[in-house]
């Protein structure tokens, strides 16, 4: 208990903090360089476009003024230097992250003439990092990540100091299923910059993803205290509150989204992670009210579907219908300015539309190297919906054995189960959805209690082999089709008729010894809404 107090206590001095983190904390962002005048005065802040070019620099969150400021001094610069290769490079990172602040898939291609405007001037990946490393960043917006991995590859053969190469690569080998990838990467980044925030961050995301929820906190608190600038503590306490939301616990997560939107007023992600957290709460009204927040400010088509969800669950067909029209016309529009949306695509369409044309959509995904634990758990997902619960049954388990604790994964694979009368784990699996988060979902936790109470209780007696003296039969072939490993060393290869075989641990650590560095006990402990008030 007393622990607990501690670390509550901490947390609140944190958030306390924050208020000063544009002020103080902007002096310490990495990368600028900052003259000291004669006297004790200290050194001056950096102005907007200084602080701009740090963080884009590094891959670390800015604000959306300081974006806006950089751009505007690059372009004017570039009309009158238009053969300066850095600034060119610098212009197209901020391109990349204006279009992600704001929602705009607009700004990629602009992004992309910039960097590529930049590889003209000044050619190679060994004389240009900054520019090929923002091809990697660019790639990556448009989920198109083995073109990130290979972009990002180059950049770090040429130079394996480059630190702010590695964030960039973990991204793409997560994004094609390539955990040990990743884990190698995390433990070049972290010798580089142990303490880093973005790296903190970095590895809060990849701990997350093995399913180490508490050194995931441990890693964002790092981050939040470490965090020298708004966008930088925002994004941590936004990873706090998911963390919480993963956990089932809507009413810490909202402690975190609510402190986040105290320090960062425009920050997308926390209204809408907000909204998500006061649907479980059963505050629908407030709910939908933030999502469409959310979407006013920033129109990205997750959010719509999960506002369309959210009215389907409470029978407000017409509304629903609005939302997902949305879904299709920001997708469309995505897609031109070369962003991959097939994965949001295809999980909506396996609910709501036509599951064949999700198959569709994700097999080819797979086939192009996108094989991620989401990608799985899409695929899997579709090929139940379309009525092939015995090829979806592989791609299901792949989801929910590499290490990652979720709710709808589980939902998923137990809803899977149960069609292939697989009646023990099915009811194993629909009661871990709702063990670790019970309002995952307003459409589908729902389905989840009506499914477990359909297989009723479990029946009287144990194994019949529990000695090994009888015969023993397995529930399921084992698949065929390649493993993980092989599947992200070969984007070209084409999914098989049984899905890809699942290892019986997951085979990626984000350290070479295979458990975080520093582990921890107990989550970290809620932030109080009052405290990020204060001064």
């Amino acid at each position: 208990m007393n622990a607990k107090n501690t670390m509550n206590t901490q947390h609140m001095r944190h958030i306390k903090r924050a208020a000063l983190a544009a002020g103080v904390g902007a002096v310490l962002v990495a990368g600028v360089l900052v003259f000291v005048p004669d006297g004790d005065q200290g050194p001056p802040e950096p102005g907007p476009e200084a602080r701009a070019r740090a963080a884009v620099g590094a891959g670390s969150p800015a604000s959306l003024p300081d974006v806006a400021a950089l751009i505007r001094d690059r372009e004017a610069w570039l009309r009158k230097n238009p053969e300066d290769a850095e600034s060119w490079a610098v212009l197209g990172a901020a391109y990349v992250e204006r279009g992600g602040l704001r929602a705009d898939t607009a700004y990629y291609p602009k992004a992309e003439q910039a960097l590529r405007r930049s590889l003209k001037v000044t050619p190679g990946e060994r004389r240009n990092p900054a520019a090929t490393a923002g091809l990697a960043s660019l790639a990556n917006a448009r989920h198109d990540y083995a073109a990130a991995r290979k972009w990002g590859e180059a950049v770090r053969k040429a130079d394996p100091a480059r630190w702010a190469t590695y964030p960039v690569l973990i991204e793409a080998y997560s994004g094609l299923g390539d955990y040990p990838a990743a884990g190698k990467a995390l433990d070049k980044l972290r010798a580089l910059r142990p303490d880093n925030p973005r790296v903190l961050s970095v590895s809060s995301a990849v701990y997350r993803d093995r399913g180490w929820r508490e050194d995931a906190a441990a890693k964002a608190d790092e981050a939040f205290t470490e965090a020298g600038t708004t966008a930088e503590k925002a994004g941590a306490l936004h990873a706090l509150a998911g963390l919480a939301w993963d956990r089932g616990e809507p009413k810490e997560a909202l402690r975190y989204y609510d402190a986040a939107l105290k320090i960062s007023r425009d920050h997308h992600q926390s209204l809408a992670g907000r909204a998500r957290a006061l649907a479980a709460l059963d505050r629908a009204d407030e709910a939908g009210q933030d999502y469409q927040a959310a979407i006013a400010e920033r129109p990205l088509p997750e959010y719509a579907l999960e506002l369309g969800e959210l009215y389907e669950s409470q029978g407000l067909d017409g509304d629903a219908r609005s939302q997902y029209a949305l879904l299709r016309d920001r997708t469309a529009r995505a897609r031109v300015d070369g962003v991959n949306e097939e994965l949001l695509l295809a999980r909506f369409e396996s609910d709501h539309g036509n599951p064949r044309a999700a198959v569709d959509r994700l097999e080819a995904e797979w086939r192009r190297g996108h094989r991620s634990m989401q990608m799985s758990d899409a695929l899997g997902w579709a090929l139940f919906k379309a009525g092939e619960p015995a090829k979806a049954l592989p791609y299901a388990k792949r989801a929910t054995e590499q290490g990652m604790r979720s709710a709808l994964f589980s939902y998923h694979r137990g809803e899977i189960e149960r069609a292939l009368e697989m009646d023990s784990p099915a009811r194993r699996h629909l009661e871990e959805a709702l063990r670790t988060n019970p309002r995952f979902s307003p459409l589908l936790a729902p389905k989840a209690r009506a499914a477990l109470d359909a297989l009723g209780e479990l029946p009287d007696g144990g194994p019949k082999d529990m000695h090994g003296n009888g015969e023993y039969t397995p529930l399921s072939p084992a698949p065929s089709a390649p493993s993980s490993a092989s599947s992200s060393s070969s984007p070209s290869s084409a999914p098989s008729s049984a899905a890809p075989s699942v290892p019986a641990t997951p085979s990626a650590v984000p350290s070479a010894s295979g458990t975080p560095s520093q582990p921890v006990s107990t989550p970290t402990p809620p932030v109080s809404t009052q405290s990020a008030a204060r001064n």
